[in-house]
């Protein structure tokens, strides 16, 4: 299993809309075709909303 980009995770939340609750977000990355990993770590992340994609990228890849 290939590690998971940032550009994965662009492609997986096409089309959100935000502020955007985890539950969606999970929703909207399966309906585009996401891998489960990255799935799994945007449902796994704590967080109950996104105020936008830089917050999604935090909760899946961290703070670097």
């Amino acid at each position: 299993m290939a590690e998971i980009s940032p550009i994965d995770l662009q492609k997986a939340l096409k089309g959100a809309d935000y502020p955007a609750s985890s539950d969606d977000l999970v929703s909207l990355a399966r309906s585009n075709g996401a891998d489960d990993t990255l799935v799994e770590k945007i449902s796994q992340s704590g967080a109950k909303q996104f105020d936008g994609p830089n917050d999604v990228q935090k909760a899946v890849f961290g703070s670097d």
